[in-house]
C-alpha cells in the first residue's frame, strides 16, 4: 500500500465513521486470498472509497478516463491503484491490464452496472464484467452497499444525513459447466446477469 493510497484508505475509513456511522457486516466473506474480482451495486460517487476501506489490502478501481486529465487529479486517482476506461470505447489493453492483475493475485473493484443509478434501484448489469470474469478465472466476491444514494446522489452537489453499510455475500465462482452452449457476449451478459442477482439478494 503505498503512501498516497495509505491516506486515503484512512481518511476515508474515519469520514465513513464519523459522518455515515459506516460498517460492514458478514466481513468473513472479504477474506480471500490471492486475486478477486469484487462487485458491487453503484449509486453514488462514494462508492469506490466505501467498498475500498472495507479490505485490510489494496484495492485495484477503473474510473472514468476524463477524470485523468485534470493535471492535478489525474496523478491523484493514479495512485490510488484506479486506471482509465473509456466507456464510449472499451480499451482492449485496458481489460488484458486489469486480467494481468487478477491473474498476479490482485484484487479489482468493478461496478457491474457500468454507472451509477439515479433512484437508488439496481441497474441491469454489463457484459464487460461477465467478460472479465470468465477471462480471469479469479473468485468473485459480491458486495452491496446501502445509504450511499442518501448520502450523495447522482446529480447531488451536498452530502446528506445517512447511514451507510456494506453488506458482504459468499464468493462466487465461474464454471463453464453452468453455462451450457454460451459464448461471446451472449455468455459474458449472462454472467454478469447472475453477478447482479448476487448483488441483489444481499440486504440490511
Amino acid at each position: 500500500m503505498n503512501l498516497s493510497y495509505w491516506l486515503a484508505y484512512n481518511f476515508f475509513k474515519w469520514f465513513g465513521r464519523a459522518f455515515f456511522n459506516y460498517r460492514v457486516l458478514h466481513r468473513e466473506h472479504l477474506d480471500v486470498p490471492g486475486g478477486a474480482v469484487v462487485v458491487c451495486n453503484h449509486e453514488s460517487f462514494l462508492d469506490p472509497p466505501l467498498a475500498g476501506v472495507a479490505f485490510d489490502e489494496p484495492l485495484h478501481f477503473l474510473a472514468r478516463k476524463t477524470l485523468f486529465d485534470n493535471p492535478v487529479g489525474g496523478p491523484i486517482i493514479r495512485s490510488w491503484q484506479a486506471f482509465p476506461v473509456d466507456q464510449d470505447r472499451p480499451d482492449p489493453g485496458s481489460l488484458k491490464k486489469l486480467i494481468r492483475l487478477l491473474r498476479a493475485g490482485e484484487k479489482v473493484l468493478l461496478f457491474p452496472e457500468g454507472e451509477r443509478c439515479w433512484d437508488g434501484k439496481l441497474l441491469p448489469g454489463q457484459p464487460g464484467v461477465g467478460l472479465i470474469v470468465a477471462k480471469a478465472k479469479v473468485p468473485v466476491i459480491p458486495v452491496r452497499l446501502f445509504g450511499t444514494h442518501q448520502a450523495l446522489p447522482r446529480g447531488g452537489k451536498m452530502l446528506h444525513p445517512a447511514e451507510i453499510t456494506l453488506v458482504c455475500g459468499p464468493t462466487w465462482h465461474y464454471d463453464p459447466i453452468h453455462y451450457p452452449g454460451l459464448e461471446g457476449k451472449e455468455l459474458y451478459q449472462r454472467i454478469s446477469n447472475d453477478l447482479m442477482e448476487r448483488i441483489a439478494s444481499l440486504h440490511l
